[in-house]
């Protein structure tokens, strides 16, 4: 069996395993099957490339040394996951001292831009190019004012609705209440509304 065949097939317990045992390929599959989540958890959180790019790689630089610790009491994706919103929230923080402010033009070329993974959720193959420039415009809207939201608002929104996970997995995440995530989430979705006139 070929090591892509193989990988395909073990799961995140044995991954963490053989990287716990100096098995360097087992822990380029683990990165690979999460680095695109955390990435996009690391954007939706701060808004910037470059800065959830250092983000995503200074947390799985802190998930390989904290992997022999890891007991296994969660999945490893939602540990994973709480590493990327600390980081991330850290950053944000460390932005925000030295008056640090994310613009985002309406402009902008987009091309190789990684901000269209977050909210692309229903694909039309049967738009018409006109049709298509008015949704990446719309979607480039959508992806500024979430920018805009309060952190904490943003955080759950991004989660539920990017990661899609569930209620449960955001309230251990984010160390709150099962309510206190719908209330955000809520609170979320209710100004981008008025923000983008829905």
């Amino acid at each position: 069996m070929s090591k892509p065949e193989e990988a395909e097939l073990v799961n995140d317990k044995e991954l963490i395993a053989r990287v716990n045992n100096d098995d360097t390929y087992a822990w380029e599959q683990l990165m690979g099957k999460y680095t695109t989540k955390a990435y996009q958890i690391a954007y939706g959180i701060l808004g910037q490339k470059e800065d959830a790019e250092e983000v995503t790689q200074d947390a799985f630089v802190r998930i390989y040394r904290a992997l022999p610790k890891f007991r296994g009491d969660s999945e490893f994706s939602t540990w994973m996951y709480r590493i990327v919103v600390n980081q991330a929230r850290n950053k944000y923080r460390w932005n925000k001292r030295r008056g640090s402010q994310v613009n985002v033009s309406m402009h902008r070329d987009r091309s190789g831009d990684d901000q269209k993974d977050l909210f692309i959720d229903l694909p039309d193959k049967h738009k018409t190019p006109d049709e298509e420039i008015a949704f990446k415009e719309w979607e480039g809207e959508i992806a500024r004012e979430v920018t805009k939201l309060p952190p904490v608002n943003r955080e759950a929104l991004i989660l539920r609705n990017v990661k899609n996970l569930s209620y449960e997995q955001i309230s251990q995440l984010l160390d709150c209440k099962v309510g206190t995530v719908k209330s955000r989430i809520a609170r979320a979705r209710e100004e981008l509304r008025r923000r983008l006139n829905m």
